[in-house]
């Protein structure tokens, strides 16, 4: 009876492994279904914003309407033409928008990709529609606050008109009073800008009487006077310059004796390195910079009157010193490296030469012209670099040596095995 029931625990086995897998996949299946409905339910929602979004821009759109009326009424149908554009393509937009909610919302099953690709567009489209329509109803809202600007702050205007033109004026005496101090080029930028202000002082006084004397034209006036204001901010800007000239002037002049110092003590840094190096090549180009700083330091006292163009060349001639003394301690730096490498160089050239005639020789009668080609440019790279005065060059030599006597080696091999 025992021996019958053999398969009975084989059953209890795979009773229970079935068990468990009819589990995980109810589970798995319930997870599914909470994940779908989840979504189901950030669509829906995205789609309750979408809804809520067209009807927001349709209350904006039909707003723009009406204020399009009486923008045209206020400042003519020409100037209000840019605002019917941007009606006529924020309609266009949220046209699109109505049709792609009209297929989210007609009898026709749509993938869950199509819905959210359509509530995103609708989205997108009303997002574009308001930020246009707000840009034009906020340039409407400037128009009218230029248009009320002209009888309200033109007074404004004429006394800051009047003010910046005692400004320019006493500007104009200040940088007059810096000429016996002072370069006629260190004073030109400034003076370009008291000239630049006088110009535009003029372009604002005749724009701001044109404003007035059209204050019954509405928009004609508006524009007037926005281009008197705008020339007057630029003219306060300008005059600006020219009021910091003497200031400007002595802090360039405190900055070039700074420099010069500075370039001072670097000149005799540099003189020291110079002693250090090789008599050719680094030296030799370090002299020029060296030379041309001590000139600047000399000539500067035909400079100081002008501190801003004596500044700039104190800082061109720093740099250059700089970049010979750089360039300089690295061709240094190659020649040392150079010669505490040459003497093992030769001895590795010398030595590869040695195996490669050695290898010529044990095997003449099948040795071709290649290896003894290699061989001959060999011992001459190394007369080269025994001759030469400069490590460098002398050590190209030696390595190329070495080089063709490998190659001279390699061959002679190949031949003496055929």
């Amino acid at each position: 009876m025992a021996d019958g029931l053999w398969w009975v625990p084989s059953l209890l086995v795979f009773g229970a492994a079935l068990v468990v897998v009819i589990v995980i996949a109810v589970a798995a299946r319930r997870a599914g279904a909470k994940r779908r409905i989840a979504e189901s339910e950030r669509l829906s929602a995205s789609e309750r914003g979408a809804k809520a979004l067209l009807v927001r821009t349709d209350n904006a759109l039909r707003e723009a309407l009406d204020e399009a009326a009486f923008a045209e009424a206020q400042f003519g149908r020409v100037e209000a033409a840019e605002y019917r554009r941007t009606i006529e393509q924020a309609g266009g937009w949220l046209r699109e928008a109505f049709l792609l909610q009209q297929r989210l919302d007609d009898a026709e099953p749509d993938s869950p990709e199509e819905r959210r690709s359509w509530t995103v567009r609708i989205t997108g489209l009303c997002d574009s529609a308001l930020a246009a329509l707000e840009r034009m109803g906020r340039r409407v809202d400037e128009l009218r606050a230029a248009e009320r600007g002209v009888g309200d702050e033109g007074p404004v205007l004429r006394e800051e008109l009047e003010r910046l033109g005692a400004r320019t004026t006493a500007a104009q005496n200040e940088l007059d009073r810096l000429v016996g101090r002072y370069a006629p080029t260190a004073l030109t930028g400034f003076r370009d800008a008291v000239a630049r202000t006088s110009a535009l002082l003029a372009e604002a006084g005749a724009a701001l009487e044109e404003s007035l004397g059209r204050a019954g034209e509405r928009r004609p006036a508006a524009a007037a006077f926005e281009q008197a204001a705008a020339k007057l901010g630029r003219a306060g800007r300008e005059l600006e310059t020219a009021e910091r000239a003497e200031l400007e002037l002595a802090q360039a002049q405190t900055d070039a004796r700074i420099t010069a110092a500075e370039l001072d003590g670097e000149l005799e840094q540099a003189r020291r390195e110079r002693e250090r190096l090789e008599p050719v090549g680094p030296a030799a180009a370090l002299d020029a910079a060296i030379e041309e700083a001590a000139l600047g330091l000399a000539a500067r006292g035909d400079a100081v009157a002008d501190p801003l163009a004596d500044g700039e060349r104190l800082e061109g001639v720093r740099a250059r010193l700089e970049a010979a003394r750089h360039a300089a301690r690295a061709a240094q730096g190659r020649l040392d490296g150079a010669r505490s490498a040459l003497d093992g160089a030769i001895r590795i050239a010398r030595g590869q030469i040695a195996v490669a005639d050695h290898a010529i020789a044990r095997s003449r009668g099948r040795i071709g012209a290649e290896a003894r080609t290699r061989l001959a440019e060999a011992e001459r790279q190394l007369a080269m670099a025994l001759d030469e005065a400069d490590p460098v060059a002398a050590l190209d030599a030696a390595r190329r040596a070495t080089s063709r006597a490998n190659d001279a080696e390699a061959l002679a091999r190949y031949d003496a095995a055929f």
